[in-house]
């Protein structure tokens, strides 16, 4: 199929303006419609993946076209075994998230057409080979992300917006410059062409060594506000709290994995030398990520709150990964193989728990009036049984119990770092800690022990529609626990071809 990437990102956004043309259809109506076209994308994911080789060198599916010829702007589309595995989970978490919000009742055709919009947005991120159509996707992400944080946020949701926003902007802003440096620099915006001069020494010959460095700082910069790297990270906490259920799976299942792939397709390939140099200061600061999200998330009270620095931490492990492989001194190429395929797997099992994590706290949130305190809750496991046990699956998924899909990933992160960064893997090991006492007090807080006021008068178990939304992560956290070699069969020619390419 020719244009299957681009059908992949075209399609939620036709779903998007079907809607905004439509204004008289019913609620049910638009739920299902944007449903629909939200699966669209697992259809499509399922008939790229039989039709992909993961052995085969570069990009499959490729489409390119010349678009903006004076700037030598191509629309050039591409997919590897990263770029599938993140589109597969967009395609898994964007319906989720729709179910999760199928009972929104104000302007539920509006909060649909914009999900549907950052779901085209975020496909494109993750399969654009140039800038110029890698950039509109990136920045138009934001755009409904902000209305969906803004529109239907908790109280203090507009701050949390506009937070979020300015950060974000800020951050392309520099990325922005930098890349329109390069393009002046070598005339190209594509990132193969970039890649490959960089990897030929070509790059390096063309831009001086100080001013590569500077433009490396704001490509940096761009993708660190977006992961986040620690100490870019104070917008999420309140963005995560503030958003609707449905935007806070997303945000963290998706959003924060545009980041990490940016560095990993961008940052990686393009500037080598400078990542390799600059490695020391960011692995401190990944390791910091680590370390705090997992303290900042044992002294909260509120379980939103909780998770969104549980996912600080748990993102941190990726680019604790990415930066102990590029500033290692000795050339190790199994413990770089563990970490960098940890990374991979860790941003595909972080995506399926945090997001069914949200969903959680959300369904706690609607049972009980609002409430979303630690301390509001006790003896929901008697009262709501299955509810429990789904959400304890997700709990442990994301503490990293053998048999579950984020042991895994946590287990090759570790594996590789410790290879190449011994001290680092061994205080990250403190974030591993304190991330198995925050969930494991949230479990016994609310689930055991006596019920609370809240949980006796009116609590219940999972409706149908509620236990739709959380079997596909559920059966899959199972699923990649026992059977992890389903991804890392896609991820690992891929991760074997950057190590071959480690300077």
């Amino acid at each position: 199929m020719k244009c299957l990437l681009s059908t992949l990102i075209l399609t939620p956004w036709v779903g998007a303006l079907l809607l905004a043309f439509t204004p008289r259809l019913s609620p049910r109506v638009t739920r299902t419609l944007a449903l629909l076209f939200s699966l669209s994308t697992l259809g499509l994911v399922a008939f790229a993946w039989s039709g992909f080789d993961p052995a085969a060198p570069g990009y499959q599916f490729v489409e390119q076209h010349a678009w903006i010829k004076f700037l030598n702007v191509s629309y050039h589309l591409g997919l590897d075994g990263m770029s599938l595995g993140l589109v597969a989970l967009t395609g898994l978490i964007a319906p989720t998230a729709l179910l999760a919000s199928w009972k929104i009742e104000r302007d539920p055709r509006l909060f649909n057409l914009l999900f549907l919009f950052l779901q085209g947005a975020a496909i494109g991120v993750f399969l654009a080979l140039n800038f110029f159509p890698w950039f509109i996707c990136w920045e138009l992400s934001l755009v409904p992300a902000f209305f969906l944080i803004k529109l239907w946020g908790g109280p203090c949701a507009s701050r949390a917006a506009y937070q979020f926003v300015v950060y974000t902007i800020g951050g392309s802003a520099f990325m922005l410059l930098a890349f329109a440096a390069l393009f002046a620099a070598t005339g190209t915006f594509d990132f193969v062409e970039l890649a490959a001069l960089a990897r030929d020494g070509g790059l390096a010959t063309v831009i001086p060594s100080p001013a590569l460095g500077t433009i490396f700082i704001g490509v940096l910069l761009g993708l660190a506000v977006k992961v986040p790297l620690f100490p870019f990270h104070t917008w999420l906490p309140s963005a995560y709290s503030e958003a609707p259920t449905a935007a806070s799976m997303f945000l963290t299942g998706i959003m924060s994995k545009m980041g990490v792939y940016g560095f990993l397709r961008i940052l990686w390939p393009l500037f080598p030398s400078q990542l390799h140099a600059a490695a020391p200061l960011l692995l401190g600061l990944a390791l910091a990520g680590v370390v705090f999200g997992a303290f900042a998330a044992l002294a909260q009270t509120d379980l939103k709150r909780m998770v969104a620095y549980s996912s600080i931490n748990h993102v941190s492990y990726c680019l604790l990964a990415l930066f102990a492989v590029a500033g290692s001194s000795s050339f190790n190429p199994d413990a770089s193989t563990a970490a960098l395929s940890g990374a991979l797997l860790q941003m595909f099992n972080h995506g399926l728990s945090a997001s069914a994590l949200f969903f959680c706290v959300g369904i706690l949130e609607n049972r009980s009036g609002g409430k979303r305190g630690l301390l509001d809750f006790g003896g929901v496991r008697t009262a709501a049984p299955v509810f429990a046990g789904f959400c304890g699956i997700a709990l442990f998924s994301s503490l990293g119990l053998p048999g579950l899909n984020g042991f895994v990933g946590e287990f090759l992160v570790f594996r590789g770092v410790f290879g190449l960064a011994p001290w680092t893997a061994a205080i990250g090991c403190l974030g591993l800690f304190a991330t198995a006492f925050f969930l494991l007090t949230f479990w016994q807080r609310v689930f055991h022990g006596p019920q609370s006021p809240a949980v006796a008068s009116r609590f219940r178990d999972l409706s149908m529609l509620e236990t739709i939304t959380l079997v596909p992560a559920v059966t899959l956290m199972v699923v990649l626990g026992v059977c992890p070699q389903l991804l890392v069969s896609l991820f690992n020619p891929l991760v074997t071809a950057w190590v071959v390419h480690l300077p």
